[in-house]
C-alpha cells in the first residue's frame, strides 16, 4: 500500500537520529525532507552508520528553509505538526494518505511561529510520566508514521 507520506525534519541536529529516520522512511515508503541548516554533513559517518546501506535508496530532499518549503507544497496538503506544546494528542487526528509530518530540531522543537500558524494541525504524543519532557526524535517519528499507517490500513 502506498501512503505517500512525507517526513519533514526541521533543522535536525543529530546525525544518528536522521539516519534512523531515513531507514524508517525507506521501510515505510516515506519521502524524507531535510530543512536546512542541518547540524551535520550528509556525509557524516554517524548518519551513514545509522542509515546503514539504505541511504542511497531513500527518497530524500533538502530544502533551504521552512517558510520556503511550506510555500512550495500545495496549500491544501494534509499537514501534521508534532509538538509537546499541543493540547491535542496524535491519536485524535484522522490521517490520510499524502500527509506531511513536521518535526522540530532535537533541542528546541518546532519554531513558535509554526505552532501559532497551524494550531489546529499541531498534535503531541502523549506521555504518562511528567518527568519525561520529550521522546527521542527518531522514536517520535516512528510513533507518528506507524499510527497513520495503522489508521489508514484499518479504515
Amino acid at each position: 500500500m502506498d501512503f505517500n507520506f512525507h517526513v519533514v525534519l526541521v533543522e535536525p541536529e543529530i546525525p544518528q537520529n536522521t539516519g534512523s529516520i531515513g531507514r524508517l522512511c525507506l521501510a515505510t515508503g516515506c519521502t524524507l525532507h531535510l530543512i536546512e541548516p542541518l547540524g551535520f554533513e550528509i556525509t557524516h559517518a554517524r548518519l551513514r552508520r545509522a542509515g546503514l546501506d539504505y541511504w542511497e535508496h531513500l527518497k530524500v530532499e533538502r530544502h533551504p528553509g521552512l517558510k520556503e518549503f511550506l510555500e512550495s507544497i500545495p496549500a491544501d496538503a494534509p499537514k501534521v505538526f508534532l509538538s509537546k506544546k499541543s493540547g491535542k494528542t496524535l491519536f485524535e487526528h484522522k490521517f490520510v494518505p499524502g500527509t506531511y509530518f513536521f518535526f522540530g530540531k532535537e533541542t528546541m522543537g518546532l519554531p513558535e511561529w509554526v505552532i501559532g500558524q497551524y494550531p489546529m494541525d499541531t498534535f503531541r504524543i502523549p506521555m504518562f510520566d511528567a518527568r519525561v519532557r520529550s521522546l527521542n526524535l527518531s522514536n517520535a517519528v516512528s510513533i507518528a508514521v506507524y499510527e497513520a499507517i495503522r489508521q489508514i490500513s484499518t479504515s
